[in-house]
């Protein structure tokens, strides 16, 4: 356990930090261009099926199951060895969103900022660093199935007197929020297809900050989190 910290920022990477909705269309697309659309729709048949039955996404997995359920012709392609090289190999460092290092370069300067991210134990690592989060949190770096459930584990490693959870999943939010209360002030950003999914939106309350893009919390001073009512102020 560390040294208790003034102010934890707890920040999530798919579609937070770093596009994930464009690396699954530059994925789908490679599908596609390597073995058809018939092929690539299968393959995403058994990633939903892996995500309802462990969780969380499984890209690597659902690969492997991809080739061996595939006709022994196309499974003994030599393709069928690249495709996991694409996604372990993928530029993720040019999928950041503007500024989304200096946003971390930023908060760093303010408090500890932590990578807490749900995911497998492999490829969710090797994007982390890939993007350079990684190096930018200096390896600060928490990855769970299931984040919102680890919550005594997260304040185990990085012990403080208040959190800040920046998270495009407003259910993870409020699943958060719920535990910790007062010690966690929720940012929501409007990025990505479950940010803009209204039904979704609408299911839960409302974070405590909501911005349209994660560049903004450039724009934000902090300092009012550690006073009276904890309440973020925008800078002039």
């Amino acid at each position: 356990m560390s040294a208790p910290n003034e102010l934890v920022f707890l920040l999530d990477v798919d579609n937070t930090l770093l596009n994930n909705d464009r690396v699954l269309e530059d994925f789908r697309a490679h599908l596609i261009l390597q073995f058809g659309a018939n092929s690539a729709a299968r393959y995403w048949e058994i990633f939903q099926e892996r995500m309802d039955e462990l969780g969380y996404a499984d890209y690597l997995g659902a690969l492997q199951t991809f080739r061996w359920s595939s006709p022994e012709a196309e499974r003994d392609d030599l393709r069928m060895l690249q495709l996991g090289s694409f996604l372990l190999e993928y530029p993720f460092a040019e999928r950041l969103y503007l500024h989304a290092l200096d946003v971390v370069a930023r908060l760093n300067s303010l408090g500890t900022t932590v990578i807490l991210t749900d995911g497998d134990s492999v490829f969710q690592p090797r994007k982390v660093q890939r993007s350079g989060l990684w190096d930018a949190v200096s390896g600060r770096v928490l990855v769970y199935i299931h984040k919102e459930q680890m919550l005594d584990a997260v304040q185990r490693h990085y012990p403080a007197r208040h959190y800040v959870m920046v998270d495009d999943k407003l259910r993870l939010l409020t699943a958060m929020k719920s535990v910790m209360q007062q010690r966690l002030t929720t940012v929501f950003p409007r990025q990505g297809r479950f940010a803009l999914d209204t039904a979704a939106i609408a299911a839960f309350p409302a974070a405590d900050i909501q911005i349209e893009r994660i560049n903004e919390l450039l724009e934000l001073d902090f300092s009012g989190l550690l006073g009276p009512g904890l309440t973020l102020i925008q800078s002039c």
